[in-house]
């Protein structure tokens, strides 16, 4: 059910067709704030963010995109509704793609966008919430359900399409789970363009992050998907620290660096919990394919350790044995053990 259309934003970066995921997230800066947008940007850049979107609910703020564009590194997405001409200046300033809800522009300006979207090479992202569902719609559905994203998604769908344009991405998203899951779901079944994924308003960091990789993680499985953004209620990074990681958790990010680590009992010898932050922490920085295991005792940890990379599990008490893909490394103080991983990554890839 994955799409097999492939758009591009403006030669930028492919999505579908089976290219990897990408992993997005949306500023919350004053746009205007262009120096501040801009150092938002590249901290997310950093963070391992793909897509960035930026919200252009001005004149002033669409102006500012074509420095914001100018000087980042990753394609960016300008948010608009209602103003139809506010999408032309953001196209002009040179977004890459622009997110509308067709619903509420009118055919006039439609038409507009989409002839200079087919001019630049810009692509677009219907963007269907259930919260703005056009009326005609709501009405008959009584209330913003799966079913009645996924008409919306259909309808605007093919206007586009009826205006010759289909370098276009969906979304169908409600922050109620169970809901967002049955409209990709459904909507997968119905067009082939890339979806854009994730559970809207999800929430405050802990209990955002468990709603979204719900969501998300089942629509992945099902091979639904082509972006993801997870929408939290705080930090920027957050969101793509929880976005990676559901991928990480799916084997679909290859970049990164996957720790597997007990939740520890009696039976631990060695700080599982130091020992996993410390790495953690280390991940962050690195992107590289590599899995590293970190348990605390003899008895899971040596199969554990001999289907990782690097394989570290408590031998005897605040000693860790260190495996390297199935090979005997050495026994360590639990210490020492950061400071020979360390030496042990800089020999794979140094």
């Amino acid at each position: 059910m994955s799409s097999k259309k492939r758009i591009t934003l403006r030669d930028t970066l492919s999505i579908g067709g089976g290219e990897p995921i990408s992993v997005q997230t949306m500023t919350n800066t004053k746009t205007e704030d262009t120096a501040g947008t801009i150092q938002q940007i590249e901290s997310a850049v950093q963070a391992g963010c793909d897509i960035i979107r930026v919200s252009c609910p001005s004149r002033e703020a669409a102006v500012s995109l074509g420095e914001i564009i100018r000087n980042t590194t990753i394609p960016v997405i300008a948010d608009i509704h209602f103003d139809y001409r506010l999408a032309m200046m953001a196209i002009e300033n040179g977004a890459h793609c622009i997110r509308i809800n067709p619903a509420n522009i009118d055919e006039s300006g439609i038409r507009k966008i989409v002839d200079a979207a087919k001019d630049t090479g810009c692509a677009i992202r219907i963007g269907i919430n259930s919260g703005s569902i056009e009326r005609s719609i709501l009405q008959k559905y009584k209330e913003p359900n799966a079913d009645a994203m996924v008409e919306s998604a259909v309808v605007n769908a093919n206007k586009l399409e009826d205006l010759g344009f289909e370098n276009f991405k969906i979304s169908v998203k409600s922050s109620d789970v169970r809901e967002s899951v049955r409209a990709y779901r459904k909507l997968a079944q119905l067009v082939d363009y890339p979806l854009h994924i994730g559970i809207t308003e999800a929430g405050p960091v802990f209990p955002g992050s468990i709603k979204s990789a719900i969501g998300i993680g089942a629509l992945l499985m099902d091979g639904v998907g082509d972006t993801i953004r997870v929408s939290l209620t705080g930090d920027i990074l957050d969101e793509i620290r929880v976005g990676r990681q559901i991928l990480k958790s799916l084997g679909m990010l290859k970049d990164s660096i996957n720790i597997v680590s007990c939740p520890t009992c009696s039976r631990t010898l060695i700080d599982v919990v130091a020992i996993s932050n410390e790495l953690e922490a280390m991940a962050e920085d690195l992107r590289i394919p590599l899995k590293i295991s970190v348990l605390g005792c003899v008895v899971n940890g040596p199969g554990e350790a001999m289907t990782a990379d690097i394989g570290i599990f408590g031998f005897q008490e605040e000693y860790a044995k260190i495996i390297v893909r199935g090979v005997e490394y050495g026994t360590f103080h639990q210490n020492k053990v950061i400071e020979e991983v360390k030496k042990i990554i800089e020999s794979f890839y140094m």
